[in-house]
């Protein structure tokens, strides 16, 4: 046997995954770590977006193939649109990709049937569930990060957080250890992962008042928390200038929230990692620490 066709039969029985690594919305949270963790390793990571060294879009068919040129596993970080989910995996797997890793949400089979989202990440598990190669799917909670990065920063910063969440806990998941989860994922022996839902999650569950406390004392400032309506959380929002599309799908997912879909902790980062996640105090500590929540 030649060593081309040794290596082509490792890649093919499951052995650790060659080739580059595709690394699809490698400007957001979980994709830029992706791709430093695996470069870090020494791998060949291909960071993908609409504004990335490699380009990538979903709308535009065009940019598919380069991108998957020479790609043998995917990070697959679906659209909010399900529509060419299914025909990329398909691209994908003709052009030699083998191993699919695809970030969707906790809870996402409920938050979808009950409370329509999240309908591109089911999308997203469904064509790879189907693709005939290795796939696993990873499965966190509301990340540490959508409290410094996007999501709630600004109100935070401003002294004010206000959602319609009530004290449903929620074991926040920091981003660090999802893209350590999927670094690994995507090239440890796929034996082990391969077939796999891990739901991810941090230690223990919190209230949102009670991280906006948390964060309080970590940033040495007063911050307060106040308690909405959906009603009322979505004319804030379009006060805000959200679009009403958004604002409808932020209330979707804290009516997911509020019915209990993501409550628990989570075991996956210790299947995978061997390890505990890392608690929400210490995330705050650091991001205080880098100035994320000065007014």
């Amino acid at each position: 046997m030649t060593e081309q066709s040794s290596e082509t039969s490792r890649e093919q029985s499951g052995g650790k995954a060659a080739g580059d690594v595709l690394v699809l919305g490698a400007t957001g949270k979980t994709g830029r770590r992706v791709v430093r963790r695996l470069r870090g390793a020494g791998r060949r990571a291909r960071a993908a977006s609409r504004s990335g060294e490699t380009r990538f879009d979903w709308g535009d068919r065009a940019t598919w193939p380069a991108a998957l040129a020479g790609a043998r596993a995917v990070y697959l970080v679906a659209p909010d649109d399900p529509a060419p989910v299914g025909d990329f995996v398909q691209e994908a797997v003709a052009a030699g990709v083998t191993r699919f890793v695809a970030l969707s949400g906790r809870g996402l089979d409920r938050a979808v049937e009950e409370f329509g989202f999240g309908h591109g990440m089911a999308a997203a598990e469904r064509a790879v569930r189907a693709s005939g190669v290795e796939w696993t799917v990873i499965r966190p909670n509301n990340f540490d990060q959508n409290f410094d990065e996007d999501l709630w920063h600004a109100p935070l910063r401003a002294g004010r957080l206000a959602l319609p969440i009530g004290d449903v806990p929620e074991p926040f998941v920091d981003v660090e250890d999802v893209a350590e989860v999927a670094a690994a994922l995507l090239t440890e022996d796929g034996t082990r992962h391969a077939g796999q839902v891990y739901d991810l999650s941090g230690p223990r569950g919190l209230t949102f008042r009670a991280a906006t406390e948390t964060i309080a004392r970590a940033a040495g400032r007063a911050i307060a928390y106040a308690e909405l309506t959906p009603e009322e959380y979505r004319a804030e929002l379009l006060a805000q200038g959200v679009p009403a599309e958004a604002a409808d799908a932020l209330n979707a997912l804290f009516a997911a929230h509020r019915a209990g879909v993501t409550v628990g902790p989570a075991d996956g980062v210790r299947r995978v990692l061997g390890r505990e996640p890392a608690a929400f105090e210490a995330y705050a500590a650091r991001a205080a620490a880098a100035g994320a929540w000065l007014p």
